[in-house]
């Protein structure tokens, strides 16, 4: 089974591309299975309905969120209607929409786990015991391939997780800071890891952003309203192939294309 995990897609530069490009992709990959991060697809930030079916009419099978999915207020009933857009399961049961998901391929089950980091972002529940609850759930439903979006601040909780998870996941992908990192892995116990995907969005950019509107921000500490840059785009992520029986990473690879 290959399983294509994407950075979070930012703004419309980010969901046309990948409207215009995943379907060729996944089927010169012989992608079987498609996650993407969708929090940041509308333009400036959060997520609308519009903008989560583009990324599932483009080939994405589950999207998952992070501390901007409750943004749009308009999007909260569409998280309950649909149960393969996620937000991180550590929100707890009174934020609408809901953290994990199983999707049966027929073949093989796979249950797709979203959880938000505690360190520098929301106060949500302890990400390590979503964790085990999640895995717990995943296992009873028969679940032979089990993936978690971290979408997490901190590169250490980020890499104590992924240490936490080996060998009860397939693997762990760190979505939020949206700049990708170096070091693409599979644990000994089986588990693929990487500590940030990076992003679905503009290169010349900071995360996204317009830089002069960062740099000002940043220089002046006024507020700034943020515009999304435009521009050639980054696809990053990773390709996870994964044992269908034993739900083992078997080979990992880093996806990073400029269009």
């Amino acid at each position: 089974m290959r399983i294509l995990c994407l950075g979070d897609v930012v703004s419309r530069l980010g969901r046309e591309t990948l409207q215009n490009v995943l379907s060729k992709f996944k089927a010169e990959n012989n992608i079987d299975f498609c996650v993407c991060n969708g929090e940041n697809s509308a333009d400036g930030n959060g997520i609308l309905k519009q903008t989560a079916d583009l990324l599932f009419s483009s080939g994405v099978d589950v999207i998952t969120g992070g501390n901007h999915t409750f943004r749009r207020n308009e999007f909260h009933e569409y998280l309950e209607q649909n149960e393969f857009c996620l937000r991180p399961e550590n929100y707890g049961e009174c934020a609408p929409g809901r953290g994990m998901c199983i999707f049966d391929m027929g073949r093989v089950k796979i249950a797709v786990i979203n959880i938000m980091g505690v360190v520098f972002l929301d106060p949500v529940a302890n990400p390590f015991a979503t964790l085990d609850k999640c895995i717990t759930k995943a296992k009873k439903e028969n679940c032979k391939i089990i993936l978690v979006d971290f979408h997490a601040e901190a590169t250490a909780e980020k890499k104590a997780l992924g240490f936490y998870a080996d060998g009860r996941v397939s693997a762990v992908f760190g979505t939020h800071t949206h700049i990708q990192t170096n070091d693409l892995q599979i644990f000994e116990n089986g588990t693929g890891y990487i500590t940030d995907l990076g992003m679905c969005g503009a290169k010349n950019s900071v995360l996204g952003i317009k830089p002069e509107l960062a740099i000002e921000k940043q220089k002046y500490l006024l507020p700034v309203r943020f515009e999304n840059a435009d521009g050639e785009c980054l696809i990053n992520g990773a390709v996870f192939e994964i044992d269908e029986q034993t739900g083992k990473c078997q080979t990992a690879e880093l996806i990073n294309i400029t269009m």
